[in-house]
């Protein structure tokens, strides 16, 4: 896990492209009138730490359907995103059906990065041939999907990914992206902010600083302009060398700051499934349980009097703000 956060960070330092900004821009910026925080807007004082736990790749197994159910029923998550293409997508569609109360997001997926478990584009590959390998599945890494496809075959894949879980009966509450191929690269990045813009959903951000070193550090301000809401703050980076994923996890869950953090894991059900398609198995079974079992997962988040939300807070204050300024006649 921590190795693949590394080789992700230097893709997305080799990738980014900043424009320039023009400085009339930056000054117009610098007149408008600070916003209330995020955290006081959603109810809550500036002062409070919020965390989303957030489950990522559901739908790529019945493993990871099983752990997301326990862990959002029973356990500490709030919410999670849904790989659409993957194999198990019909089962936790079901789910969702009959649970709506349930927040569940689009993971956007333009890669299959495994061998064993594959999965094809959703929208017809005539229309998107560059994401297609030529065993007609997904490219399984960013790297190709860059050489060979455009932004806008990666906007028909996406906005098909997001029609098909509307049309499964899924109540989407929000948008992140499968190997982060929507936010390592800056065209992609608009490609992002458009489905954000079309559908009225907020998105995963990585924090200012980690925006800022891969040279991202206008979008959040772009995102701000079309009324697009995220998280603050994003845990991002993986387990030091040789640090178990649970010292890992209660390193970061000790030391959150005031406002909205989103925390995503990968959590799955232990058993030969989840073995023979990932060689992450362990840290998944063991996100699985920190998140849903484990006792000082607990006593650490009850300490600071974390208070944990799901991205449908965060949908319906943007759709509320955008109905507003309608409204008032505004953008």
């Amino acid at each position: 896990m921590k190795k693949l956060s590394a080789l992700l960070l230097l893709l997305a330092r080799a990738l980014f492209f900043t424009p320039s900004t023009p400085q009339a821009s930056l000054k117009a910026t610098a007149m408008k009138a600070p916003r209330a925080a995020l955290a006081e807007r959603l109810g809550f004082k500036a002062t409070d730490k919020i965390l989303i736990i957030n489950v990522d790749d559901i739908g790529n197994s019945h493993a990871a359907n099983v752990a997301v159910k326990d862990a959002t029923e029973n356990g500490l998550a709030t919410c999670a995103t849904i790989i659409v293409p993957g194999p198990w997508f019909p089962e936790i569609a079901d789910y969702a059906r009959k649970h709506p109360q349930a927040d569940f997001g689009v993971h956007l997926a333009h890669t299959s990065e495994w061998t064993t478990i594959k999965w094809g584009p959703v929208a017809n590959r005539s229309e998107v041939p560059g994401l297609v390998d030529p065993q007609g599945y997904l490219w399984p890494d960013i790297v190709s999907v860059y050489k060979n496809s455009t932004p806008e075959q990666a906007y028909i894949e996406a906005r098909a990914q997001i029609k098909k879980a509307m049309a499964a009966g899924i109540d989407v509450t929000h948008l992140d992206s499968h190997m982060g191929t929507m936010q390592f690269n800056e065209a992609y990045f608009q490609v992002y902010r458009r489905l954000a813009k079309e559908f009225d959903l907020p998105l995963r951000m990585g924090s200012q600083e980690l925006l800022a070193t891969l040279g991202g550090s206008q979008q959040r301000g772009q995102l701000d302009e079309d009324g697009i809401l995220y998280p603050d703050y994003l845990i991002h980076g993986g387990p030091k060398a040789n640090e178990p994923i649970a010292d890992y996890w209660k390193r970061m869950l000790s030391s959150l700051q005031p406002g909205v953090t989103e925390a995503y894991i990968h959590a799955s059900a232990a058993g030969d499934e989840l073995t023979g398609f990932t060689n992450t198995a362990a840290d998944r079974a063991e996100e699985y349980r920190l998140f849903t079992k484990d006792p000082e997962i607990r006593k650490i988040l009850e300490a600071q009097n974390v208070k944990r939300i799901g991205f449908r807070a965060l949908r319906d204050l943007q759709r509320k703000a955008r109905e507003s300024r309608k409204a008032e006649g505004t953008k």
